[in-house]
This record gives structure tokens, C-alpha cells and sequence, in this order.
């Protein structure tokens, strides 16, 4: 479906250029299981993006003076810190989707469909934008996280039905109002909708931890391995996105994580982070980790691949990619 309104270029792509980016900090003793092993995730996350000085800015980004204190210690030189109240960390899905237009888009937000309602949340993408000069802020009124989308930078953006479509966002619109809103808002061209995300994830299935565009109309998708709970969803994913028109290619899987309560997570290499000199995905211990570090090599060949372990960051529902939003060099 093609949009008559839409006239400004569509969002860059992840491994476009970036000036800086926002990195979400543990601030929340009430909300993590394991605080200071989830910080000290976050920390390595941040250097790993910094790489020594050869990456982009880091801001990690904390809600308190207490937060802030850690952070600093934690991040060194890595990062510099930044002190906005939020109510958690996910700020790919709370913070502004910067588009080719060089504007912050603010969309409305509900706490993840109403289920996740935290002070702070509502308003944190606003003060952030406002923190950068030469920005201008594009607000609408429809419920979007970042988290949900993925776009190749020509125009092309993937997406779930299970999300965007879901009655508890924005129960008023159809499939061709929100598709005809993603063309006019942020100059998108086409939209690939994929079915379900992953079992269990908080976010109603973003698709940031199922399928990411890697170049031009070249996508990833998962392929399960052994007993994995989402082999089908994968396979859906991957014909869906092949009868789309695009270059599709299958991906390792972490195949069937475990909390310590035995409930199946929703970890996924999917929610890697491409910055400037340093692709950053996370890891579980899982017997493809290795694997998963080897194809990032051959994709992204101009960039150190990291693999950093995100079991603690997961306990919160999600992983790198939810918890960063980056700022593009215009």
C-alpha cells in the first residue's frame, strides 16, 4: 500500500552513521531480580559500543542520582551520563524515532498496551529530544514503540501484526490506517507484516527480537534449532518476508532459554545493536552463541562483532536493541 501524503525520507537505517546513543540504565531496585548483575550488563554494553573510543557517543541514560553514581563508575570513559526521570529502561520502545526528515518523532505511548505503566515512561522520549540541539520534535497521537518497527533506510519497514494490530494500542485503527500512518508520519514506502513475535514477549511481539533488515531488502530470521518454542513463528516469518519480495537470511536461534522458574523467555540474537564500530549482540550461554557471532562477522565485515552476555537485562523482557535508541548523523 502506497501513501499519497507521504514527502520526507524515510528513517536511516541502523547501520547508518550515528552521532550518539541513548542507553537505558538499571535504576529500579523494584523492577529487576538482580540489579547489580543487570547493571553490570548494561555497562559492558556501553563499552562495547564506545570500542575504545572508536564508536559513537554513549549516554547512559538514568532515572536518580543513585543510578547516575553507578553509571559513571561502571562506564568510565565509555560513556557520559545523563539524568532523565523514567520509569524503566526500555528506551528504544519510550524514546523519539528519529526520521529522515531530521525530526524526533514522539508518538503516544501506553505501557506496552496497558500492562507495564511506570511514571516517567510518558513523557521521557519528549525531554530526551529536547536535550538535543537542532532537532525538532514531531508529536502524533497514535500508540507506536520503536521496538516494533525495522526499517532498511530505502524505505521498506518490517513489522508485526501482533503488535501493531493488537486491540489494546490503538483499538480505534484498522491494518491499512496504521499502515497508511507509518508511510505519512515517518516517509515510509512499503510495509512487510509479519505475523506473531516470539512466545512470551512482553512488547506483544516486537519484531526487533524476530527479524532485522541488514542492508537494502535483505532480512534475518531465525532458524530454530532443536525443541525450539518458536519454530513456527520463524517459518511464517521467513515466507511471509520471501512472498515480500526480500532477500531473506536464516540466522542462528538460541533455540529454548529457560527462566529459573523453567518458563520459557523470549531470547533472541534479534535484538543486536549496530553502531558505529561495533555490532553488539547479546548472548545466553546457549551452544549457538558462537555461531551467532560468526554470521554478524560476515554481514556486517567493516565492524567488531561483540558478543556480550544479556541473561540478567532479559529478566526485564528484553535485551541491547530495547534498552538503546541511537541519534543519526545528519
Amino acid at each position: 500500500m502506497a501513501s499519497a501524503m507521504a514527502n520526507i525520507p524515510p528513517p536511516p537505517p541502523e547501520w547508518a552513521p550515528h552521532d550518539a546513543v541513548w542507553i537505558g540504565f538499571p535504576s529500579h531496585p523494584e523492577l529487576w531480580e538482580g540489579l547489580a548483575a543487570a547493571r553490570a550488563e548494561v555497562a559492558m554494553f556501553a563499552h562495547a559500543v564506545h570500542a575504545g573510543g572508536k564508536g559513537e557517543q554513549v549516554i547512559l541514560v538514568a532515572a536518580d542520582e543513585e543510578a547516575a553514581a553507578v553509571a559513571e563508575a561502571q562506564a568510565g570513559q565509555a560513556a557520559t551520563i545523563l539524568i532523565e526521570p523514567f520509569g524503566d529502561i526500555w528506551l528504544r520502545d519510550t524514546g523519539p524515532i528519529f526520521g529522515g526528515d531530521r525530526a524526533a518523532h514522539k508518538f503516544a505511548f501506553n505501557g506496552w498496551g496497558g500492562k507495564y505503566d511506570y511514571d516517567g515512561d510518558e513523557d521521557v522520549g519528549e525531554r530526551l529530544a529536547r536535550t538535543r540541539g537542532g532537532v525538532h520534535l514531531a508529536f502524533h497521537d497514535w500508540v507506536l514503540e520503536g521496538g516494533a518497527l525495522d526499517g532498511d533506510g530505502e524505505g521498506r519497514v518490517v513489522t508485526t501484526e501482533q503488535c501493531l494490530l493488537n486491540r489494546n494500542r490503538n483499538p480505534g485503527l484498522g491494518k491499512d490506517e496504521v499502515e497508511t500512518l507509518l508511510l505519512d508520519n515517518l516517509g515510509y514506502t512499503s510495509v512487510l507484516w509479519l505475523g506473531n513475535g516470539l512466545l512470551n514477549d512482553h512488547t506483544d511481539g516486537h519484531v526487533d527480537n524476530l527479524a532485522r533488515f541488514v542492508g537494502p531488502n535483505r532480512l534475518l530470521v531465525p532458524q530454530a534449532t532443536d525443541n525450539d518454542p518458536n519454530w513456527l513463528v520463524y517459518q511464517d516469518a521467513a515466507a511471509r518476508a520471501g512472498r515480500f519480495g526480500c532477500e531473506v537470511i536464516r540466522f542462528p536461534s538460541p533455540g529454548r532459554v529457560l527462566d529459573r522458574d523453567g518458563e520459557i523467555v523470549p531470547a533472541s540474537y534479534m535484538n543486536f545493536y549496530v553502531g558505529n564500530a561495533a555490532v553488539v549482540v547479546p548472548l545466553y550461554g546457549q551452544a549457538n552463541d558462537d555461531a551467532a557471532i560468526a554470521a554478524l562477522e560476515d554481514l556486517f565485515p567493516d565492524r567488531a562483532i561483540a558478543g556480550v552476555r544479556a541473561d540478567h537485562i532479559l529478566t526485564g523482557g528484553g535485551s541491547f536493541h530495547c534498552i538503546s535508541q541511537q541519534i543519526p548523523r545528519y
